[in-house]
């Protein structure tokens, strides 16, 4: 009887083994929970100021930074060491990349984001680049200010956050 049951999981285990699963989409949340007294990181300006520009990274060691833009966040993103007291060493230490979407002011996937360069819009931070959840976001941005480029995460290196602080 035993024999037989094992028999009988084995094939019932080999055939929904060779089934098809078919995998669902679950949509990822993120979040943006600062009050006011949440400091940029880099600039020390209150992120709560100027909503549409707040981005965040976590950190793998429990730490949440706020930034109160996303060359703000890129600029501590290049170069982690510079505030060495965060604990943060590379770019593997981070969990977590969240920026906030301009136009719909709804926090998203920093790392899918598209950033739009040279526009005439600027952030607390002075010259930035705007985020946008889609690239035809992004692109229609750019078109009514004056924006130069559409970027995607990996496109945003250290020279172009250096030349929008002036430190070419």
């Amino acid at each position: 009887m035993k024999n037989l049951l094992i028999v009988v999981l084995l094939l019932t285990g080999v055939l929904y083994a060779t089934e098809e699963v078919k995998p669902f989409s679950v949509e990822k949340k993120y979040f943006l929970t600062f009050d006011k007294n949440t400091t940029c990181l880099v600039r020390q300006i209150k992120v709560y100021k100027e909503p549409k520009w707040v981005s965040k990274i976590e950190v793998r060691n429990g730490k949440t930074i706020y930034f109160c833009s996303p060359k703000s966040m890129f600029e501590f993103y290049h170069r982690p060491g510079k505030w060495f007291d965060i604990g943060v060493k590379s770019e593997r230490d981070f969990s977590k990349i969240v920026v906030t979407d301009y136009e719909t002011v709804k926090p998203i996937n920093a790392e899918t984001a598209f950033y739009v360069y040279g526009s005439r819009i600027t952030s607390p931070a002075g010259d930035d680049l705007p985020a946008f959840e889609s690239e035809s976001a992004a692109k229609k941005f750019a078109k009514k200010y004056n924006g130069k480029r559409v970027l995607n995460f990996d496109q945003v290196s250290d020279a172009l956050i250096r030349l929008l602080n002036g430190r070419i």
